[in-house]
């Protein structure tokens, strides 16, 4: 394949490729170099420095992106824990394409491959089989995951939006950056007493929220398999992180999820943080979503918890 045709992916995941069988699980450095430049760009904050409002738009990035992919990427998505109209899937799907995580047809599929062939050696992501910094970034950096498995996902094929997002989902976090480097500009030139500026603004609200957000995420892959407690005998080595669940607004009750996936709720405990759980049923009560499978209930997880 001629670096043409992978800078062309750089835009538009649907330009066909045909790869020799030997180079699909090689990483694709060509075609990953955006994914590179964004962690490169995160030093230029040694130059643009800092001011409240780019960290406070940073952490609010971070925050809203997170729970796209938790919310709706994940347990929305992946799972169909609940139910939504079609314009608020497509809206969460847009925001979840603004975090760098490819389109909601990619995420679905390979999550749900995840779950079917979970630390076996066909799961692309397992720390038993493939090691920590493949399952955390380096199996997606790969030619073999760069396709969706469209097999497992023909109920959200059936949405032509969401096929068009997912194969030009790179034009939504460019259109963020833009963005935010032009509201840094503005405030630069209307509020200059907020001592920001575009370069910085998309330092913080782009780079340095997206490194974030993508290795918090990662960490779910990764660590969410090797460190923690579980409550649960699953097949898999899925465990319980407190530490994961901080970070991800619920997503590190691993363990929780493996053994009850089409849940809504993570945590299972009244100790469990799960901020997802509790936004979505803030969505709910505002009619936005419904038909939130919520899981056992408190006593029901208890016994099971003492079953397994």
């Amino acid at each position: 394949m001629t670096t043409l045709t992978r800078v062309r992916q750089w835009i538009d995941s649907g330009v066909e490729v045909e790869d020799e069988d030997a180079a699909v699980d090689r990483v694709d450095w060509v075609r990953i170099v955006p994914f590179l430049a964004i962690h490169a760009s995160c030093l230029l904050v040694l130059w643009v420095g800092w001011s409240p409002i780019a960290v406070t738009v940073a952490v609010s990035l971070y925050l809203a992106r997170m729970f796209a992919v938790t919310g709706f990427y994940h347990r929305y998505f992946s799972h169909r824990s609940f139910k939504t109209s079609r314009l608020t899937q497509l809206c969460f799907a847009v925001l979840g394409a603004s975090a760098c995580q490819r389109g909601p047809i990619w995420w679905a599929s390979w999550h749900r491959h995840h779950h079917t062939t979970a630390d076996s050696e066909a799961d692309l992501h397992s720390p038993r089989q493939k090691g920590f910094w493949t399952a955390h970034c380096g199996w997606f950096l790969t030619r073999r995951a760069f396709r969706p498995q469209t097999s497992r996902v023909s109920d959200m094929l059936a949405h032509p939006e969401l096929v068009v997002l997912d194969r030009f989902a790179v034009v939504v976090p460019i259109v963020l950056g833009v963005t935010l480097f032009g509201l840094g500009a503005l405030l630069e030139a209307t509020a200059p007493g907020l001592a920001t500026d575009g370069p910085q603004m998309f330092v913080w609200g782009f780079s340095i929220s997206t490194v974030a957000l993508f290795h918090a995420t990662f960490c779910v892959n990764s660590l969410g398999h090797l460190i923690g407690s579980r409550r649960f005998d699953t097949r898999d080595d899925s465990k319980n992180s407190w530490l994961i669940a901080l970070i991800t607004l619920g997503e590190g009750w691993h363990n929780n999820h493996h053994r009850h996936p089409s849940a809504t709720r993570a945590g299972l405990r009244w100790w469990e943080l799960d901020p997802t759980y509790r936004m979505l049923q803030v969505l709910a009560a505002l009619g936005v979503i419904w038909d939130l499978n919520a899981g056992p209930s408190r006593r029901e997880s208890r016994a099971l918890g003492r079953a397994a």
